[in-house]
């Protein structure tokens, strides 16, 4: 259950796939090239459904005392796969095609080519932009306890005091099959649901909606949070390399580019250690917060953090390189740290051979009766079953989802005045899997990785003005902060390129915004990330 939740409820970035998951992946795309598995599939479209659909409204926020007047937009657009022929008479419909969904909101009576517009997506893969939506930067937001279950209906939108709108214009875009959006055609999850073939509906729906709103000559920039930020790191190159649109800036949220470091599978992959180092350092913020480690709590929680981020990537990564080969005294000895810094007993992480995954430290951190978050480890619920080796669900994801789509559907028929007699859908299931082979800008498909880091230096590389930002949640189990700054810490990137890259962290989880200090915060640094990153 705790897998299937996390697949489908799309504010991960698929690091419940991981290693494990990109093989049978695999092997479930070699099964399912019949009809039967694209019937199956919650995706399947009439013409209607498919044909471009608009509403357009008038609203206000207002941030920082500053009133903005702005046009919402909310409609579809027509995207097709790559290979689509556009000279072929296609009567019977046959072609792969897409409508994707979205909501735009442009400040008003200012041009355009002096307002930045960014997208923003989600990630899942699966899942609609929901969650940024009514959550992030979006003139509305809904109120939702910090770390703990929602009350239930009615819930509360509100005047969002951070919306991003102070210095840009805001588009959220659901992925191919999510949202108001569906998908038809022959081979129709064949075409959309994939690495390479998800970046490439995202690339035509961007280049389609900078010819319908005038925005060519805009400062332009995307914002991924989870899955969202492989999907950046593929579609920032892809933009600018096959069709010469450079971006200003990327933000990633939350972020994965290596699945190697998936955090719930690393025992799936046995050799490759490095996931439990940079897992680490989420386990110890969450035994702080829930006050389980040994002795006095440290004051400082970033000051503790560099600690343990010392010790995991020293003592505790070169314990793990020496396998079976290391002596029993110094397993103890590094067992013992471990535990005092995760709150995990010493005889557990012996038995775990020093390598806990994600599920473990969330079934067994508070006694394996209450099971802890994942999405964000501050939240807590009762355990499906204290016996469990790993936990057996979200607390987070249950504690915030109804409220998040209730909330968005309510808005959606109410104020933006789009999508009666439609079907919201976000997040969506793929019964043959997601396609997890992605070819690299070299041009090679590695078998048995994927890694989206050298899409990313190879934007960065051919567009050295290109900025990029890193955001992430102490509390965030899915996408440890940890694994983020290692990857970009290891990407392949000339020296002087480094500074382009910048980082924030806060005290929240992989939702970082659901913390409402944090998402002030998150706000000022992205704000200040658009202003210095391009020329007004």
């Amino acid at each position: 259950m705790r897998l299937i939740r996390s697949i489908l409820l799309g504010m991960t970035a698929m690091t419940t796939l991981g290693m494990a998951s990109m093989v049978s992946a695999e092997k479930a795309d070699n099964k399912t090239k019949d009809k039967a598995a694209e019937t199956q599939t919650a995706t399947s479209a009439s013409d209607d459904v498919l044909k471009p659909a608009e509403a357009t409204s008038e609203g206000s926020v207002t941030v920082k005392g500053q009133t903005i007047r702005y046009q919402a937009v909310s409609g579809t657009l027509l995207v097709h796969p790559k290979g689509w022929d556009e000279t072929v008479e296609d009567k019977d419909k046959t072609q792969p095609r897409a409508t994707m969904s979205y909501t735009a909101y442009f400040k008003k009576d200012v041009p355009s080519s002096q307002r930045p517009v960014v997208f923003f997506y989600n990630g899942g893969p699966g899942s609609a932009s929901v969650w940024l939506h009514m959550g992030s930067f979006g003139p509305k937001r809904i109120v939702v306890p910090d770390h703990e279950h929602s009350e239930g209906a009615p819930y509360r939108l509100v005047n969002n005091d951070y919306s991003l709108m102070d210095v840009a214009d805001v588009v959220f875009i659901d992925a191919p099959a999510t949202g108001f959006g569906r998908v038809a055609g022959k081979d129709k999850a064949k075409a959309f649901f994939g690495v390479d073939q998800d970046a490439y509906a995202f690339c035509e729906f961007i280049k389609s909606f900078l010819g319908k709103f005038n925005r060519w000559n805009s400062p332009k920039y995307l914002f991924g949070e989870s899955y969202g930020t492989p999907r950046s790191a593929v579609l920032s190159n892809m933009l600018e390399n096959d069709n010469s649109i450079d971006f200003n800036g990327v933000i990633l949220l939350s972020q994965i580019l290596n699945f190697t470091l998936d955090s719930d599978f690393p025992n799936a992959n046995p050799g490759a250690d490095q996931a439990f180092i940079t897992n680490l350092p989420t386990y110890a913020a969450t035994a702080w917060y829930h006050n389980r480690l040994q002795g006095q709590k440290p004051a400082d929680l970033e000051k503790f953090l560099r600690e343990v981020e010392y010790f995991a990537t020293t003592e505790y990564a070169m314990a793990l390189q020496q396998g079976s080969a290391l002596d029993p005294s110094k397993k103890q000895a590094i067992a013992q740290k471990y535990s005092q810094y995760t709150g995990i007993p010493v005889d557990y992480v012996l038995k775990a051979d020093l390598r806990l995954n994600g599920g473990q430290f969330t079934q067994m951190l508070q006694g394996g009766d209450i099971t802890t978050g994942r999405l964000d480890t501050r939240f807590s619920g009762p355990s499906l079953d204290p016996l469990d080796k790993e936990s057996g669900y979200d607390p987070q994801s249950s504690a915030l989802s109804s409220a998040y789509v209730s909330a968005f559907n309510d808005y959606s028929l109410n104020q933006l005045h789009f999508g009666q007699g439609r079907e919201y859908k976000s997040m969506v299931n793929f019964p043959g899997g997601w396609d997890f082979k992605h070819r690299s800008p070299s041009g090679g498909v590695v078998p048995w990785v994927t890694n989206m880091m050298p899409d990313l230096a190879a934007a960065m590389t051919t567009n050295p003005k290109l900025k990029v930002m890193v955001a992430g949640g102490y509390f965030d189990l899915a996408t440890p902060y940890y694994q983020g700054w290692y990857e970009m810490h290891h990407l392949p990137i000339r020296k002087s390129l480094e500074q382009n890259l910048e980082y924030h962290y806060y005290k929240s989880g992989h939702m970082v915004y659901v913390n409402e200090e944090s998402l002030k915060l998150l706000h000022d640094d992205v704000s200040s990330f658009i202003r210095r990153s391009y020329q007004p």
